[in-house]
């Protein structure tokens, strides 16, 4: 699912090709995209694209000046859904393009891969009803640090669970938070109510650098051409997707837990130190015989 750096590069693209344009026709593929009734979507057509917005991991596209009384496109892309840009209108389809935003010098549309199609565009009138769409996480990069904090001590969760809830923290998934707490040196299990001071530091300067970083690299490529590829892997990244490599930091193999279609990638020498986190299939596998640490991992590799 695009995140954070993947959605500011899709609006630094946007911004530069459809802010101050006419939205002239909305065609949907797919009637399944559309998440809304009213106002329809057709309320849009015909006005001027006026702003451009980040809501958590959706994108906000504002029509008309007024944006209090303004109608608002809202995508949000989930785990398959891509942007893509056209320079003549292409035909729609549920198997292909699931919907197309059409200007006078070209087209945004809307793809999704696979058969689960959870992409969906919502409609909504005014600031107010685009403010309910918000899942309300702090946003790091204007968040303080006791602000940041606060939010994630609210509830005693892991850490790779309060960063990566749109309720606690906006923007941030499973890529991106593998990539913080590898740049923290912290356990993707440690407890948020059991941090120290110093801890907080560290995380809360972690995720700004880290997003700050990425965020940076993808809106200056976006800057030459449209992002057409967003993906979760990249090979620049130290931990997400790198099972089985060497950290870059210390050498050691990258080690997972995997768990409801998700995986979490850490350093067990940078992270845990050197212990291995259960993972919830293997561990139920070898029961007793799954090993705590990276030695006992490298006996059982040997037998």
């Amino acid at each position: 699912m695009p995140e954070l750096p993947d959605i500011e590069a899709y609006l630094a693209a946007l911004r530069e090709r459809i802010v101050g344009r006419e939205l002239r026709a909305v065609r949907l593929g797919s009637p399944f995209l559309l998440r809304s009734v009213v106002p329809p979507v057709s309320a849009a057509e015909g006005r001027t694209v006026a702003e451009i917005r980040r809501i958590g991991k959706r994108i906000a596209i504002g029509m008309d000046k007024d944006m209090d009384n303004g109608v608002w496109l809202v995508l949000h892309l989930m785990i398959a859904g891509r942007l893509h840009w056209r320079d003549q209108a292409p035909k729609v389809s549920p198997k292909g393009v699931m919907a197309s935003f059409d200007f006078d010098h070209g087209s945004l549309t809307l793809t999704e891969a696979g058969a689960q199609h959870r992409a969906s565009l919502t409609v909504v009138d005014g600031e107010k009803a685009l403010a309910a769409l918000d899942p309300g996480g702090v946003d790091v990069m204007t968040a303080s640090l006791n602000e940041f904090r606060a939010a994630l001590m609210a509830e005693n969760r892991t850490l790779k669970r309060a960063l990566t809830d749109p309720r606690i923290v906006s923007g941030i998934g499973n890529a991106y938070s593998d990539e913080i707490l590898w740049a923290a040196r912290m356990s993707p299990i440690q407890l948020t109510g059991k941090m120290t001071d110093p801890q907080w530091q560290t995380l809360y300067m972690s995720t700004r650098e880290t997003l700050t970083l990425w965020r940076d690299r993808l809106v200056g490529e976006a800057a030459s051409k449209f992002p057409e590829i967003v993906t979760a892997f990249r090979p620049e990244m130290a931990m997400h997707g790198k099972f089985g490599q060497p950290c870059p930091r210390c050498g050691t193999a990258v080690q997972r837990i995997r768990y409801a279609g998700n995986e979490t990638n850490y350093c067990p020498h940078c992270q845990t130190g050197d212990k291995l986190l259960a993972d919830r299939s293997l561990s139920r596998l070898f029961g007793k015989d799954w090993p705590k640490s990276l030695n006992e991992l490298e006996a059982l590799k040997r037998r």
